[in-house]
């Protein structure tokens, strides 16, 4: 999962290189381990275990009080403790940190920012809220949750974190009489075990659903859990709507004439770039709205570090969703380091020949998909020519330098809109001013809902 060091060629890595071996093995792992066979497996294994214990099926849930993705996860406890006949048991934690949580402060904005712009299209609840959490109220709502037994919890969790983040003190205080609070020591204590547990069970983040051996991040990911649950024979309201479904990405009714621009920015070593990269050209494509295609270097070839822990459940995540939506993933072959540089130093090619998003895609697909050892001339020149372009051309274009100063460009004007992973994405108006901007692969439908509303009320 590390980059492989970079020998002093333009290109890095040579195939000699011991690291052409990590990438081999790190590659076979991941396809092993994320295959639809394994991971049913799995969860058949886990689920076996439960039952031989006798014990009930129990969903464990990882708040974070800063973070806005939680606020949205706390409104929907109590109706999951109803529909699904299981025990939640929910826990206080810290916030992420370390190498797990590379860009805490733009984590943290943008979680609020995301948050209140998900929230109507789930019917969920949160306030526009630019400046992060007075340290006072964080507190006092911290001991009113900590002070709670599971069914208390579930029972006050939404409406505290509705009057924190309102910034209303008042509401904390008819809440902490209401329903009590723990000391300022024994909350401290609680999220320290909340976050204790948390690290046991291999996973870092807030707003987290653990059931079963595998993990569930918040309301994007509570409809695979809802399924898994009704499988299992314990969802009270069999065939009735999800408490929260995926939502569908149509492109909608409206045509746009090329006054709205759609940017994305995409990473060629990204599950998440693999499993939307197609579906975001096709939106754009539908929309008729203009397409700016913005590549960057991988996370992790731009310094920033990435846990094994992460790096785990980003496949797994990837792999489920890519099966939700039925695109073709996992058969991985690692492409980072050496492989990434040549295909970015052709990438300017590709697109004066009309073929920058072909070449993407195509990159992408062998990669993630079709299992092509791009570190390999045979693996390159698949991409290529599956990608309609002519590789004795290219192959005499490998490894020139200058994409690096466009490369670079992108990430800056990327950390400008507040966004930092991939893929990221932005709506521009037909002025160039962003309307909206947000990083996720599970985010294209609320930029396909977006384009609809500008459009309609032009």
């Amino acid at each position: 999962m590390t980059e492989p060091s970079q020998s002093k060629s333009q290109g890095g890595a040579s195939e000699s290189d011991p690291n052409v071996v990590v990438r081999w093995v790190t590659s076979a792992m991941m396809t092993r381990l994320f295959s639809e066979r394994r991971m049913d497996a799995k969860r058949a294994k886990a689920e076996s275990r439960i039952k031989k214990a006798g014990q009930p099926y129990r969903v464990e849930y990882f708040h974070q009080l800063d973070d806005g993705y939680s606020h949205l996860a706390a409104q929907v406890l109590k109706p999951l403790a109803e529909r699904y006949d299981v025990e939640v048991i929910c826990h206080l934690v810290k916030g992420t940190e370390g190498d797990n949580i590379p860009e805490p402060d733009l984590l943290s904005r943008l979680s609020r920012y995301d948050a209140s712009q998900v929230a109507p299209e789930y019917g969920l609840e949160f306030p526009q809220h630019e400046a992060p959490l007075p340290t006072e109220l964080e507190k006092k709502a911290a001991a009113i949750l900590a002070g709670q037994d599971t069914k208390g919890f579930i029972d006050c969790a939404a409406a505290v974190g509705k009057a924190m983040w309102a910034g209303d003190k008042a509401a904390l205080d008819q809440l902490s009489e209401k329903y009590g609070e723990a000391s300022p020591e024994a909350a401290e204590q609680k999220l320290l075990r909340g976050t204790q547990r948390r690290a046991e069970l291999k996973h870092y983040s807030g707003a987290m659903f653990y059931f079963g051996d595998e993990w569930y991040w918040g309301v994007d990911r509570l409809y695979h859990l809802e399924k898994r649950l009704a499988m299992l024979g314990v969802d009270r309201k069999p065939g009735q709507a999800l408490l929260v479904d995926r939502p569908s990405l149509g492109a909608g009714k409206l045509q746009d004439q090329g006054s709205l621009t759609l940017e994305v920015y995409p990473s060629l070593r990204s599950p998440y770039t693999a499993i939307s990269f197609d579906r975001a050209v096709k939106l754009a494509r539908d929309t008729g709205v203009k397409l700016v295609v913005r590549p960057v270097l991988p996370m992790i070839m731009r310094g920033v570090p990435a846990t094994r822990e992460k790096g785990m459940y980003i496949f797994m995540d990837a792999a489920r969703e890519a099966r939700a939506v039925g695109v073709p993933y996992g058969n991985f072959s690692d492409p980072i380091g050496n492989p990434v540089r040549k295909a970015y130093s052709l990438y300017p090619w590709a697109e004066e020949q009309g073929k920058g998003i072909e070449f993407i895609s195509s990159f992408l697909s062998c990669a993630f998909a079709q299992g092509v050892n791009t570190n390999r001339e045979s693996g390159l020149k698949k991409v290529v020519e599956q990608a309609g372009l002519d590789w004795i051309v290219a192959k005499d274009r490998v490894g020139q330098p200058g994409w690096e100063t466009t490369l670079e460009e992108n990430r800056v004007a990327m950390y400008e809109a507040g966004l930092w992973g991939v893929p990221s994405f932005r709506l521009l108006d037909e002025n160039g001013k962003q309307v909206l901007a947000l990083w996720g692969q599970d985010r294209l439908w609320l930029f396909a809902r977006a384009i609809q509303g500008i459009l309609a009320s032009d």
